[in-house]
C-alpha cells in the first residue's frame, strides 16, 4: 500500500466534512434569509415599514453569519444560493428604500456584490408593478407617475450592463423580463391617467351646465 495513502485519505475527509458542515450551516439560514425579504416587501406593500425595516434587518443579520459560516469555503459560497439570498436582500432593500422616497442603497452597505445587487434591482421592478397597481386603485397617480420614472430609472441602468451571464449571474434575462413589465405599467398608468382627465372633464362641463341652470342629462 502507498505509504501515505491513508493519511492523505484521512485529511481529504477531514477537510470534506469542514466543507460540508459549512454548507450545512449556511443552507437554512439563506432560506430563513430569504423568507425574511420576502415579509420585508409583504409588510412594505402593506405600508407597514417598520415591521418592513425589521425584517430587513434580521436578514443583514443572517447574511453576516453566511459569510462567516463560509469565510474559509469560497467555493461554498460562490456556489449559487448565497448569491439568489443576497438578491432577494438586494430587490427587498431597493424596494423599501425606494417606496419610501429615499436613496437606494449602495451594495458595498449592503454587503452583497454587483451581480447580486443588479439582478435585485431588476426585480424591485416587478414589486414597484405591484405597488403602482394597488395605489391606481387610490387614485394617486402623482406617486404612481413616480415609481414609474423609478422603473424606467432602473431599466435605463441595466441594459447598459453589457456583460457575458457568466459575470452577471444572468442579468440579462432580469433586464428583459423588467422591461416588459415596465411597459406594461405604462400602458396601465397611461390609461389611468387619461380615465382621471376624462372624469376631470366630465365635472367640469357638469360643474358648467349647472351654474347656467341645465339639468345634467
Amino acid at each position: 500500500m502507498i505509504e501515505n495513502l491513508e493519511s492523505l485519505g484521512q485529511e481529504a475527509l477531514d477537510y470534506l466534512n469542514q466543507k460540508n458542515t459549512a454548507r450545512e450551516q449556511a443552507l437554512p439560514r439563506a432560506r430563513t434569509l430569504i423568507r425574511y425579504c420576502a415579509n420585508s416587501i409583504r409588510a412594505a406593500h402593506r405600508r407597514d415599514f417598520t415591521a418592513a425595516e425589521e425584517l430587513l434587518a434580521r436578514a443583514a443579520e443572517l447574511l453576516a453569519q453566511i459569510g462567516a459560516d463560509l469565510r474559509e469555503q469560497p467555493d461554498v459560497f460562490y456556489a449559487g444560493f448565497v448569491q439568489d439570498a443576497q438578491k432577494e436582500y438586494a430587490e427587498a432593500a431597493a424596494f423599501l428604500a425606494l417606496v419610501q422616497g429615499r436613496a437606494l442603497p449602495h451594495p458595498q452597505s449592503l454587503h452583497i456584490d454587483w451581480a447580486p445587487y443588479l439582478n435585485g434591482l431588476g426585480e424591485a421592478v416587478g414589486e414597484l408593478r405591484r405597488y403602482v397597481l394597488d395605489r391606481l386603485r387610490h387614485g394617486w397617480l402623482a406617486e404612481c407617475e413616480q415609481l414609474l420614472q423609478h422603473m424606467d430609472d432602473i431599466y435605463a441602468l441595466l441594459i447598459t450592463i453589457d456583460f457575458p451571464d457568466a459575470i452577471t449571474g444572468g442579468l440579462r434575462r432580469t433586464t428583459d423580463t423588467a422591461r416588459a413589465i415596465l411597459e406594461k405599467t405604462r400602458g396601465d398608468l397611461t390609461v389611468a391617467v387619461r380615465q382621471a382627465q376624462l372624469e376631470g372633464k366630465i365635472s367640469e362641463l357638469l360643474a358648467a351646465l349647472n351654474e347656467k341652470g341645465a339639468a345634467p342629462s
